[in-house]
């Protein structure tokens, strides 16, 4: 029986052979890894997965394809949503780091990666397939538009690279608007600084993008009593990534 694509889960499969080949290129997945596919849908990329490494643990919230997807022997099934998986438990139970990859539901791709955030030590890497537009984001550089909270409070943990461009026609349906894989490669050592107080620190900066940081992160640092050096006469885009984590740590963002 035929899947129709549920617009509630925010499903398009892809269908493109050569686009599937190039992103399973991409992640060149092992046997014997442990390898998380996120919304595996009807199968596209866990075919040519679980070829290459033998087995695979799938995460899928649409109850009619995790049914289908428990009657193969080489796939952990784990129905559920994606947001409720603890990623450090499933990484306890495997002899090596995590491996996450996914064609991820573009209306909640921004919380799934923030809840990926909090295991980043138990995972070796992260391939996705994104709005186009969100992985300009993650991989944006000071100084550009594309540049915000999402880059940031990414890039202080992950090493961000776009590997490929998707058009709408490599799905069914087409989503309105071009695709992208990004590759998340987990820094093997984590900034001594408190996510949560980095994250309120740079929701600041950026609550108004256009005025200088003395309108807002300034007056933010004031309340805490900050003595120390930080040149809040830029723009919130024209900070670097480092500088943030650093202000962070210096106002008593360590790890609780």
């Amino acid at each position: 029986m035929r899947h129709v694509a549920r617009k509630r889960f925010g499903q398009h499969f892809l269908a493109d052979g050569s686009v599937i080949d190039a992103i399973v290129a991409a992640i060149d997945p092992r046997p014997g890894q442990a390898i998380v596919e996120i919304g595996p849908g009807l199968g596209a990329m866990t075919n040519p997965l679980v070829e290459r490494c033998g087995r695979l643990t799938v995460i899928e919230l649409d109850r009619d394809l995790a049914r289908r997807l428990r009657e193969r022997p080489e796939l952990q099934v784990i129905e559920s949503d994606v947001l409720r998986v603890d990623f450090t438990a499933l990484a306890a139970s495997e002899p090596m780091p995590l491996r996450v990859v996914g064609n991820l539901p573009y209306n909640i791709s921004t919380p799934i990666l923030f809840h990926l955030l909090a295991s980043a030590g138990v995972i070796k890497d992260q391939h996705f397939m994104l709005q186009k537009e969100v992985v300009q984001r993650m991989a944006a550089n000071p100084g550009v538009k594309d540049y915000g909270r999402l880059s940031v409070m990414l890039q202080w943990r992950y090493d961000i690279e776009s590997v490929l461009d998707v058009s709408p026609e490599a799905f069914e349906p087409p989503p309105r608007v071009d695709s992208a894989v990004v590759r998340m490669l987990p820094y093997p050592v984590a900034p001594a600084v408190a996510p949560a107080l980095l994250g309120e620190l740079v929701a600041v900066a950026f609550s108004q993008r256009r005025k200088l940081l003395r309108h807002t992160l300034g007056r933010w640092l004031e309340v805490r009593g900050f003595g120390g050096a930080f040149d809040t006469q830029r723009r919130a885009e024209e900070v670097p990534v480092a500088q943030y984590v650093a202000l962070a740590i210096e106002i008593g963002g360590t790890p609780t």
